[in-house]
């Protein structure tokens, strides 16, 4: 039985992927390192805490000593690194903890993935470390990295530290970039949970600017796939973009929310826009097509059952 050392797997996308993983394989164990900070939540996973192929464990990946106990008490096969500080409003007002978790933590990872030694490292990252689009193009996995807030760039340089491990060290590094995520599990502070729930309590709904920000929406199920398709099959040492080519505006988006729940565009506010809001993301997917993935969830049907999920939790 292989092991995966999935970290932050208490948060969003961690967590679905590991109830993903668990109902697809019996044939894998599971460590979950988590800090459970606000975004994470041990909730998340309640349906599958007594699955004998799970084992959760709380602790910060940047603590070289817990990881590396971790490595030698499980012999750890593959590193999931969905760890991560991820709202991009809070790396704004405060840096620091982004620069502690994603760069200073990522490192750790891989300083004792290397000491120990692993078949896959698999490093969970974003778009936003491309930068911005204008209203035509795709990022492609040999872009530039031009990231524009500190969020971004904390994510930007944890990307290029694996791919270091990987050049110097031949440390079996596979980089995943996906665009935004939704689905269940979100804690609302990102747009659609967060405009979901206020929606739901008939709370005004704040857009930045004007809300013609543009964002390719994948539903987490759909990334799951990919990121256990990468796994299998992804070449080490190589980047895959991730993506469903399905673009919307931040006001598309807020009103198809709207439309979804039977409310009033009266709840829609306009606010200042934020610092170095990029305009545009979109994803040239070709890469991880050619290894078989299609998204399976159009913008729709996706944003349907995420409706449906917070409508019987909130």
């Amino acid at each position: 039985m292989k092991t995966i050392l999935i970290t932050g797997g208490a948060g969003f996308i961690g967590s679905n992927f590991i109830r993903f993983f668990l109902d697809k394989y019996q044939t894998y164990k599971i460590i979950n390192l988590d800090k459970l900070t606000y975004a994470g939540n041990l909730a998340n996973l309640k349906d599958i805490e007594n699955n004998p192929n799970y084992k959760f464990i709380k602790g910060d990946i940047a603590n070289q000593e817990l990881v590396q106990y971790i490595f030698s008490e499980y012999k750890i096969n593959y590193l999931i690194n969905f760890a991560a500080q991820s709202h991009v409003d809070k790396s704004i007002t405060g840096p620091t903890p982004f620069i502690k978790t994603n760069i200073e933590g990522t490192q750790v990872l891989l300083e004792v993935a290397k000491e120990y030694g692993i078949d896959k490292f698999i490093q969970i990252s974003t778009d936003e470390v491309y930068g911005e689009l204008g209203n035509k193009g795709y990022f492609n996995e040999k872009s530039p990295l031009k990231p524009n807030n500190p969020y971004a760039a904390s994510k930007a340089s944890a990307d290029l530290i694996a791919r270091s491990y990987y050049q110097t060290y031949n440390l079996p590094v596979i980089i995943t970039r996906s665009s935004n995520n939704f689905g269940p599990f979100q804690y609302p502070e990102k747009l659609i949970p967060l405009f979901i729930t206020n929606a739901l309590k008939d709370k005004e709904l704040t857009l930045y600017g004007d809300g013609k920000n543009i964002r390719d929406w994948l539903y987490v199920k759909d990334n799951c796939r990919a990121i256990d398709l990468i796994l299998k099959q992804g070449q080490v040492g190589e980047i895959y973009n991730v993506g469903a080519n399905n673009e919307r505006t931040n006001l598309e988006v807020t009103e198809e929310i709207l439309n979804l729940l039977g409310k009033d565009k009266s709840l829609i506010t306009y606010v200042k826009d934020r610092l170095a809001h990029d305009y545009r993301y979109a994803l040239d997917t070709t890469k991880i097509k050619e290894l078989g993935f299609k998204a399976e969830y159009d913008f729709k049907r996706g944003l349907k059952k995420t409706i449906d999920w917070y409508l019987e939790h909130y």
